[in-house]
């Protein structure tokens, strides 16, 4: 079996699978697991690499009014791998290969190629996504064995916050997955949100994500902000915090003078629809409430920005 992933939350389901060694190509921004930077990369993309936070978004509306998506496929290397299944998505036209040039690709490719697209909303389409790569790959027992222990996570976190959290103790939450401009998170986000012991103020839940005006941040003035940047690792997020701290009324906000301003890495944890998902939700129970949700073996707490 030749599998080709085309996206990096794709290439963690297949992992987590237990399709690993069946990987032959990725995309470029697969990175986890470590070994998945060794393989050919399949795809490229058209914003350059040293572009700002405004200047990404700009490059980015700009192509996608012009064309479906930002990437394209490297078809002399895709044929070369010759592939089984390729497996993509189409919900966010931003984070992969447009579908009908992957549609096209396959009709020029050598073989018999299965296309498996991946479209999650909701924290349980991103585990019905693990059990479709698992029916379409004949790794049906392992992919409910993976699924079955997320879950238990997740159900973990919510039985300790149903338990040991009151409504009244449940903070506001305002969660950014861009900074210039803003970006309220939407999709599974405010589900996380929710069984972490929060109140999603800004909740566009199973709805793609939307800008946000500062006026409206500051009009809410949330308790805690927790931000975790789309594609952004925690050492680029924290490039473009100056941005936020030096709005107007940051520092009168509740969050800022509270001590409840988080910083993580969105790129592993938040904006990837696959089994690390749970991983934030872990991060982000402890972030809320420490006395409650302990943080897993092996897994970094939040960056509380007001403290460092």
């Amino acid at each position: 079996m030749r599998i080709v992933s085309l996206l990096p939350s794709a290439t963690e389901i297949i992992c987590q699978v237990g399709l690993g060694e069946y990987i032959v190509g990725v995309s470029h921004e697969c990175d986890y697991p470590s070994f998945v930077k060794e393989l050919p990369n399949v795809t490229e993309s058209l914003i350059p690499k040293d572009a700002s936070s405004l200047e990404i978004d700009v490059a980015v509306r700009k192509q996608l009014s012009t064309e479906k998506a930002i990437y394209h496929l490297d078809m002399k290397v895709l044929k070369e791998l010759k592939p089984d299944f390729i497996i993509t998505q189409s919900l966010c036209e931003v984070c992969a290969v447009a579908e009908d040039e992957v549609l096209d690709a396959v009709c020029e490719l050598p073989g018999d190629a299965q296309i498996i697209n991946l479209e999650p909303m909701t924290l349980e389409d991103v585990f019905n996504t693990l059990l479709l790569v698992g029916e379409e790959t004949n790794f049906k027992q392992q992919a409910r064995v993976a699924v079955d222990d997320l879950k238990k996570r997740v159900e973990s976190v919510i039985e300790i916050t149903e338990k040991n959290i009151a409504l009244s103790a449940r903070p506001e939450l305002v969660f950014l997955e861009w900074l210039d401009p803003l970006f309220n998170a939407g999709h599974w986000t405010p589900e996380l949100i929710e069984y972490a012991g929060g109140i999603s103020v800004l909740s566009n839940k199973h709805k793609p994500s939307t800008t946000l005006s500062w006026d409206s941040v500051v009009k809410i003035n949330p308790d805690t902000l927790f931000i975790a940047c789309c594609g952004y690792n925690l050492e680029r997020t924290l490039l473009d915090m100056p941005i936020l701290a030096k709005k107007n009324e940051w520092s009168n906000l509740k969050a800022s003078n509270q001590n409840q301003v988080f910083v993580t890495d969105g790129n592993a944890y938040f904006s990837r629809p696959g089994p690390r998902l749970v991983d934030g939700l872990e991060i982000m129970a402890h972030a809320l409430h420490p006395n409650v949700h302990d943080l897993p073996e092996g897994l970094l707490p939040a960056l509380n920005y007001m403290e460092n």
